[in-house]
């Protein structure tokens, strides 16, 4: 019998994801960059509660330098980069995607039902941590849909943000701790040295083309 405790967290922790999904699915049809950006922190602060309950209801110490490092990093630094990015580049709304807003929600509640498919096969991590990996699965697909629906630079970024959301959303689902912590650190910063690399080309796009569409790219075939 699961203890009242755990399965406290275990439901905690369903909450969030699925808060982290809503959040998503607003994320897919915002067209405004700061919002989209103050979205993608509040994704990433609900990220930050999960690991921290993780670690407090599985007496987990190390996730909590997980914990600490999305806030720091997630939450408070990486949105202050590119809302500096947005402000120096003077461009805060995105172009009109491939796909329109209702046609968007569609493909994406068509995700949805893919991820939870997926994550069906997964029944022997209990109802709470299959829930948890579907919205992981989810929040994969639509990330990957995010930066092929969207043209704009600083959005695909925060599409590529959200899929290592993903990531981590999956790693605590399935072992109920996450990774490794050296593992965690690793993608961690990976994401962050390429995240500031990609807002260093956004720059220069913005400087050759004077705009963030990245079909100006095509432009650059010899």
């Amino acid at each position: 019998m699961t203890p009242p405790s755990q399965e406290l967290g275990s439901h905690l922790i369903t909450l969030m994801a699925a808060l982290m999904l809503v959040v998503q699915m607003l994320l897919v049809v915002q067209k405004m960059l700061l919002a989209g950006i103050r979205l993608f922190a509040l994704q990433s602060l609900l990220l930050a509660g999960i690991a921290a309950a993780a670690a407090f209801f599985n007496h987990a110490s190390e996730v909590y330098v997980v914990a600490l490092l999305t806030l720091a990093g997630k939450v408070l630094f990486l949105p202050w980069l590119l809302n500096r990015q947005v402000r120096r580049i003077q461009i805060v709304q995105e172009v009109e995607p491939l796909l329109g807003a209702p046609t968007s929600m569609l493909v994406c509640g068509g995700l949805t039902l893919l991820g939870y498919m997926v994550a069906r096969p997964f029944t022997h991590l209990g109802r709470t941590g299959s829930n948890t990996l579907a919205v992981a699965i989810t929040l994969l697909l639509t990330g990957i849909f995010l930066m092929f629906n969207c043209r704009k630079a600083v959005t695909q970024v925060l599409a590529l943000l959200t899929v290592e959301n993903g990531v981590m959303l999956a790693a605590v689902a399935l072992t109920s701790y996450g990774m490794p912590l050296v593992v965690e650190l690793g993608v961690f910063f990976d994401v962050l040295v390429a995240v500031m690399v990609l807002g260093i080309l956004v720059y220069r796009i913005r400087e050759t083309f004077a705009s963030m569409d990245v079909d100006k790219l095509n432009q650059l075939k010899g």
